[in-house]
């Protein structure tokens, strides 16, 4: 978010600092930001500036009374109360204040919540038939959402099934982008960054802690690393950390060497 929504959200963000069950705030806020995409009209009224903020806030607590919880409440009409640079943004804000919501709600689990959405990311991008079947518009989201209660059951975290979940939501490109996001915003809640590392073999925990380290020192914050072995890079290691990209891997020194014998 750019300008006045970055602002916004900014102002927004510090009300969830407030009294109440991370878990149920996350709940009220994808729940509004759901209404809001599905509502033209409500959105086009909860995000117009000639509106006065107060008269806006009132509206969404007669809509919301008795629907969602106080502090869920709190967040809403705050956040209709802020001047927002284009209608979708308040519908993003909530949904990205209700990932941080379930992220805070992880605790200690905050690193496994990290790796499950990652590692439930790799399944859904390796696997055609679930890709296909979460994308198509012919099933309905309650449809999808029992695929994916089924798939995850109780083998993962409360808060990764509530983002898995989520992503279902239509407001990312595809399940995987949706994810993706999650993770990134999951690890800002912890002030870190998010590093992939594509190797041809497993890293040990050395290794794999010397690295985090090295790239800590480099970005001047902790770095989470999501690891995906993949033989085709055949040795060395691929680092991706937002725009940057290190690659020492053999298969990219072979391209180069082709590259230059072709040319």
């Amino acid at each position: 978010m750019r300008g006045a929504s970055a602002d916004a959200y900014a102002a927004t963000a510090g009300a969830l600092t407030g009294a109440g069950d991370p878990a149920t705030v996350a709940r009220d806020l994808f729940g509004v930001a759901d209404l809001l995409r599905a509502e033209p009209a409500l959105r086009r009224v909860a995000t117009d500036a000639s509106i006065d903020g107060e008269a806006k806030a009132g509206l969404l607590r007669q809509v919301l009374s008795g629907k969602v919880s106080d502090l869920g409440l709190a967040v809403v009409t705050i956040a209709v109360a802020q001047r927002w640079t284009a209608s979708r943004d308040l519908a993003d804000a909530l949904e990205r204040l209700g990932v941080v919501a379930v992220a805070t709600s992880a605790g200690g689990d905050a690193a496994r919540l990290e790796d499950e959405l990652f590692a439930f990311g790799q399944v859904v991008k390796d696997n055609p038939e679930l890709r296909d079947a979460l994308s198509d518009p012919a099933r309905s989201r309650d449809d999808k959402s029992r695929l994916l209660a089924d798939l995850l059951g109780d083998k993962v975290l409360p808060a990764t099934v509530a983002l898995v979940q989520q992503s279902l939501s239509g407001s990312y490109r595809t399940v995987g982008a949706a994810l993706a996001d999650y993770q990134k915003v999951a690890a800002e809640v912890r002030d870190q960054g998010v590093a992939t590392v594509r190797v041809a073999r497993p890293l040990s925990d050395g290794d794999r802690q010397r690295l985090a380290d090295a790239l800590s020192r480099n970005y001047g914050r902790e770095i989470h690393l999501n690891v995906v072995v993949d033989p085709s890079v055949i040795g060395g290691i691929r680092v991706e950390t937002g725009d940057d990209v290190i690659d020492g891997t053999v298969s990219s020194r072979l391209d180069e060497a082709r590259r230059r014998l072709a040319g």
